[in-house]
This record gives C-alpha cells, structure tokens and sequence, in this order.
C-alpha cells in the first residue's frame, strides 16, 4: 500500500466568506469574522478549510471573477488579517485551500486592461483573440451563463473567449510567460504557509476554441504536470480540481499519483441524478436512486488503487442536499443525517458546505426578483424567451439555483441570523429561527452531532479510510445499503432514501456503530425494518 496522505483521512470544510459570518456590521461576511468562528470548526473536527476567493473582485460572479490574484478584497478585510487568520489555523491544527481560479480572470484585472488596450499589447496573447467571420462571432461555442462564448471588444475589433461570464475573459494557457506569472503567484501563497488548492473549472484551462473543444483538451494534463513541477510538487499540499466534464478514465488520469498531476477531483456525475439525460440541469425529474448507486459504485470501483475520490453533496455551485434529496420539512433531522451517513461511509476525502451541518435548507423563492445569481438570472431570459412558462421556470430556479447556497449562514435566532449586525447583503433564510447553529449545538441530536461523529469516525478508523467498497442491492429503488471491508474487519452502511418505510437483508448479524434513530446495540441483519430516511453504520459480527 502507497504511504497514507494527511488529506487521505482530513474533513473539509468550505466557507463562502461573503456569507459565513460578518465582524463589522456591513452585512458581508469576513476573515475576521471566519476567525471568531474557528472554535466552532475545530468543535465539529475538521481538518481543512476550503476558502472560497477572497481576493479583489468586481463580484460579476460573486468573487470568481479576480482582479487581483496576491491582494485581499476590502470587503473581507486586509492582508495582515489573511496572515493572522492563516496562523490562527495552524495553531488550531486547522489547514487552509485557497481557491485557484486560473482558467480566466476578471476583465479589470491589469492583464486583460493592457490586452484589450492594443493588438501589440505584451499582455495581448495572455487572453484569447479572434477576428469575426462576416460581422458574426468566430464560432458558435457558447458560454455557460448563456448566449455566444465570444464578445466583441471596440478597442481593437476583435473578440475575445469567456466561456463564464463576459466580465471573465479565459486565459491562454499556451502562453508561456502567463502561465510562469501563475506560478510565482501559486508559489506565493505556498510562502504564506496556505496547505492545498482547490482549482476552479481546471478542466477547462486546455481549451481549444478552434477546434470546439472546452474541457479536457489535449494539453490540459501537460499543464497540470508543469503547474506540478513548478508550485505544489513534493509539498505534501492537498489538491482537488474542479472537473464537470470528467469520466472515471480522466478522473483516473488527475489523480494517479504515478502522473503527478492533482490528488483528487470533484466530478459532477452523480450531481445528475435528478436531471433529465442530455437535458440541462434545469430540466427535472425525481431523483433516480438507483442511478446515483451505480454511479458512485463505478467512481468508487474504477479509482480503488488508482485515484482518490472528493466526496461531496453541496458547494457554492448546488442547490441544499436535504432540500434537493431529503425531507426539508417533517424529517428535515433524519433526512440530513442519512445523507451524510451515505456520503461518509464511502471512500475519499468527505467536504462540507457550511451549514450543511445543521441542516440548512433552500430558501423559499417567491419570484425571480428574490434571485440574484448571474447564472440564474441568465437562465431565467433564455428559458421565458423559449416558451416557458414562469410556474415551471420558477420551480426549476427554486431546486437548483445556486443562490440556494448563498443566503448566510445561520448562527442563532437573532435578527439575521447572527449572520451580522447590518443589513446582510442577502436575504437569511426565514427559517432562522429553528435551523441556527447555536441550537444545533444545545440538543445532542442534532445535525450536527451526527456530522461530528462522522468526522470523529474517519478519523478512529482505518477501515473508512481505506477500505474497499461493494455495493449491494444496486437495483433496489429505496435503500442504498454498502460494504466497507478492510483487514478482517466488515461495515455495513444502510440508507432508506424515502420516507416510506422499507426492508433489507444481509447475512448475520451486527453491532450498531451509528445510526440516526434510536437502536440496539446488536442488529439482525437478516430482517431490518427500516424507519423514514433511516441510516445505520454496523460492524458485521
């Protein structure tokens, strides 16, 4: 067996700071009040806090449009409060990942200012530059906020690639010297002691317009080696890419160590399981259960040995997994923590959201005016130009926007949540009053609880973490129920997705390790009766 990684057996957490919590009452969250939280992290145990950028931005797409790669935007604070936020993890054994966002940057970064300035520009080649074709765009690539992935710059007549935002012109990673100016930026936030990166639509950064080929392009693992060689190898960092358009066969080729490239991705696959085949994720249907098995099966088979897998149901990106496939309402408690029971119990490194811990829910849009996201706003006029009706557009936004994951954290039942003492830059959750941090924290029951239990577990017990996986039952429709087996020692992990009550089998017997309603220290395993959204972890005996 290869040496075990830190990250191997560590929890992540990710803050999205404009929502986490606000120090100075300007209704934005910041690193100074991420700092007066950090004993409520290390409380429930994780090891890894996944920041969400930081850096200077116009917040065309709330922060992942950087102007600024070194810098620390205002309005979380200043770069003395970065370094004493980065020591105040290491004394609390805590390690930061910044987020990398490399595939392209804000249009007022000083790169894209000087490009679109001349064609002679020195920073012209960092971009992406194309002639029109008849007045028209180069090409029909388009761009995934909606519309052509190409816009027209008057300054030099010419138009230039974002495949996000049109604020977001994509980089040009062909260029040499770009990419070298990356990495002393990389290597610069290594020198501040940061321990891992996670990297921003990184599949992306190959891309070959001419060719209509935006994710996985043929140069795309060159320049993961080189970005290796030249920052992160031999570190003993954490590194994790964002990879919407993977298979197992690429997600093998990131992350085998053999290949130094990355240690792990986050793919989407099983994120569909509520999406109609070949739709967009806003065409949607129940969620089907026995695809999300298989699919976390073959992720779980094909890296065994070969790869590592993220673990993960929400991010800044999606919608509040008990809302999305539990019970947001009558068993939000049971729902929450059987998903997180599922997702725990498997092989990889787990990641949280914040708030994913209580339980927190998605909001309760009345009407498009409530919605603030680029991304949904876009959707929202391409989908009411198609024909549309506004009940099914709005049903849609409702489930999956990311704004769902946006509304600020819920700290206790004060004005705002606790969130701040101003007026938040986003709407709380009206629910507040019930789902709160500090609630969670005085009932053992709770959410949170459940989770820090978890985490405790990954980290008492090899098994889970290098344990092989079996799926069981694939093509039952209620329970998704697997086996972690590692060393003469046997888990069994059971999850009743629905509130219906339901049954499982399994040879012998079992002593109860956790479980989210109350149960006997042994358990028949041949006759489980199983209760709404019930979840078991049991030790096979």
């Amino acid at each position: 067996m290869l040496e075990e990684k830190w990250w191997e057996r560590s929890v992540v957490y990710q803050i999205y700071p404009r929502s986490f919590c606000d120090s100075n009452g300007d209704g934005v969250g910041d690193i100074n009040g991420i700092r007066s939280k950090l004993w409520y992290l290390k409380k429930l145990g994780v090891d890894v806090i996944w920041l969400s950028p930081i850096y200077p931005s116009p917040n065309a797409d709330n922060g992942y449009d950087i102007s600024d790669y070194r810098g620390v935007s205002p309005e979380y604070g200043t770069m003395e409060d970065m370094k004493r936020f980065i020591q105040e993890c290491e004394d609390s054994d805590i390690s930061i990942m910044m987020d990398l966002v490399v595939n392209h940057t804000s249009d007022e970064h000083p790169w894209f200012v000087e490009a679109k300035s001349s064609l002679n520009s020195p920073y012209r080649d960092y971009y992406i530059w194309r002639k029109g074709k008849a007045g028209q765009v180069p090409n029909d690539l388009q761009s995934d906020f909606g519309g052509s992935a190409w816009e027209y710059s008057e300054e030099t007549g010419e138009y230039y690639l974002h495949f996000y935002h049109k604020k977001q012109p994509d980089l040009n990673w062909e260029n040499e010297n770009m990419r070298a100016e990356i990495w002393k930026m990389m290597n610069h936030w290594i020198d501040m002691e940061i321990k891992g990166f996670r990297m921003d639509v990184i599949d992306v950064i190959g891309k070959d317009p001419d060719k209509k080929i935006k994710e996985n392009g043929p140069k795309l693992h060159a320049y993961l080696q080189e970005m290796n060689r030249e920052t992160f190898g031999g570190k003993d960092m954490m590194t994790v890419g964002e990879c919407w358009g993977a298979d197992t066969k690429i997600g093998r080729a990131y992350s085998d160590p053999e290949r130094k490239e990355l240690d792990m991705i986050f793919q989407f696959e099983q994120m569909q399981a509520d999406q109609i085949p070949g739709k967009q994720k806003w065409d949607l249907r129940p969620l089907d259960l026995v695809y999300l098995k298989h699919t976390f099966a073959k992720w779980q088979k094909e890296l065994e040995g070969k790869g590592w897998n993220s673990l993960f149901w929400n991010s800044h990106d999606l919608p509040r997994i008990v809302s999305r496939w539990g019970n947001d309402k009558e068993y939000r408690v049971e729902s929450a923590k059987m998903l997180a029971t599922a997702l725990h119990g498997m092989k990889g490194t787990p990641y949280i959201y914040q708030g994913e811990e209580i339980g927190m829910t998605n909001y309760p849009f009345s009407g498009i005016e409530d919605l603030v996201d680029v991304e949904t706003l876009n959707a929202y006029q391409e989908r009411k130009a198609q024909g549309f009706p506004e009940e099914e557009i709005m049903r849609s936004l409702c489930a999956k926007a990311r704004d769902n994951a946006r509304t600020p954290m819920q700290w206790d039942d004060s004005p705002e949540g606790g969130f701040t003492k101003g007026s938040p830059w986003y709407r709380v959750n009206p629910n507040y009053k019930e789902i709160n941090a500090k609630r969670a924290l005085e009932d053992k029951g709770s959410v949170f609880y459940h989770y820090q239990k978890l985490i405790a577990l990954r980290k008492e017990e090899p098994l889970l973490v290098h344990g092989t996986f079996e799926l069981l039952c694939p093509e039952d429709r209620h329970v998704f129920a697997y086996v972690r087996e590692w060393k003469c020692k046997k888990w069994l992990i059971i999850c009743n997705f629905y509130e219906g009550p339901t049954e499982f089998s399994y040879p012998g017997k079992g002593r109860t390790i956790l479980s989210n309603y109350e149960q006997g220290e042994e358990v028949l395993l041949e006759h489980i009766q199983l209760r709404p959204y019930e979840a078991v972890i049991c030790e096979v005996m």
